[in-house]
């Protein structure tokens, strides 16, 4: 096999498992722990969409949509708010076919697109859960003679010599995720030029550092990386910081840990409200709700950034 340098093994490593296989398999997202999610996130953008003045018209996203589970929970808590869901116009960023049919199982009417660049022009609003992870990165191992660079060949970490400008020890590790820097550069233009705002939710530290983030998942238990490229799911933490620094012009607001992020937004109250009307999911309800906001769970790793159009006002769920 030839070499290959990180990125490009994982990007195709990536691109292969998610054509192939049930990603669900070897995973579960916040969507599928819990309904209560996808709703206080489709609550989110219908009072965006009120701050943006009630367009008549605007683009719904979700970037990387799964089975569709989050979205359709969205849309269905959306609908309290008069005139959205006739403004909404469903748009998915999804590359792979068996998860776009799930898709157009639970989101009739949805529009989908490659990437980005495919998307209609007019305002949005994007949703975006575990998106960025598995954008493919960069490695940079530093020895004593400087950086080197991982690639990989047979299977098999090797480093190669390379022009990297940033501080470390020897021994340290630091990642560059230029696919997610460069995908959220031209996010922020464009809701600069046509308005309206993105919510990123992912895990990852809230302010850059070194470290080994490269990670498998195949049937549910962590696996080599580099072994069998396409049988599992190949993901690395997001630099927040870093996404923040790419968003150029726009308006940045977060990251918030997902825990406190949630709770603004009314995630305990919401559940109440369904163990209410449905006393005997009590306990299944309240487990999500913890593993969705515990600092022990997903309520730390997990953090929530906001990207806007600067003329917007402090979205939901940032203000202190």
């Amino acid at each position: 096999m030839t070499a290959e340098r990180l990125d490009a093994f994982m990007a195709r490593a990536n691109a292969a498992y998610y054509a192939r296989r049930n990603p669900f398999a070897d995973f579960t997202t916040a969507p599928e722990i819990g309904q209560v999610f996808g709703e206080v996130l489709g609550l989110w953008a219908a009072m965006v969409w009120d701050s943006m003045g009630r367009p008549e018209r605007v683009l719904l996203v979700e970037a990387g949509p799964g089975r569709g589970t989050m979205m359709a929970d969205a849309l269905r808590a959306a609908a309290v708010l008069p005139g959205f869901l006739a403004a909404a116009e469903l748009h998915l960023i999804e590359t792979s076919p068996g998860l776009r049919a799930e898709q157009a199982r639970r989101l009739p009417g949805a529009i989908w697109h490659d990437d980005l660049a495919g998307l209609p022009p007019g305002p949005m609003i994007l949703l975006a859960n575990e998106f960025l992870d598995a954008l493919p990165i960069r490695q940079f191992l530093r020895d004593d003679a400087g950086w080197q660079e991982r690639w990989v060949e047979d299977g098999a970490s090797t480093l190669r010599p390379t022009e990297f400008e940033a501080a470390g020890e020897p021994g340290d590790i630091r990642e560059r995720c230029e696919a997610a820097l460069t995908w959220t550069a031209a996010l922020a233009a464009r809701l600069g030029a046509q308005g309206g705002a993105a919510l990123l939710v992912d895990y990852g530290p809230a302010e850059s550092g070194p470290g080994d983030t490269l990670q498998a998942l195949r049937q549910g238990a962590p696996a080599d990386p580099l072994a069998d490229p396409g049988t599992a799911d190949l993901t690395a933490h997001v630099d927040f910081a870093a996404i923040a620094g790419a968003a150029g012009p726009a308006a940045v607001h977060g990251p918030l840990p997902q825990g406190v992020f949630l709770a603004r937004l009314g995630l305990f109250q919401r559940t109440a409200a369904l163990t209410a009307a449905a006393p005997q999911r009590a306990a299944a309800l309240a487990a999500a709700a913890h593993r969705l906001t515990a600092p022990e769970a997903m309520g730390r790793l997990f953090k929530a950034l906001a990207i806007c159009h600067p003329d917007l006002p402090l979205p939901p769920g940032f203000a202190a």
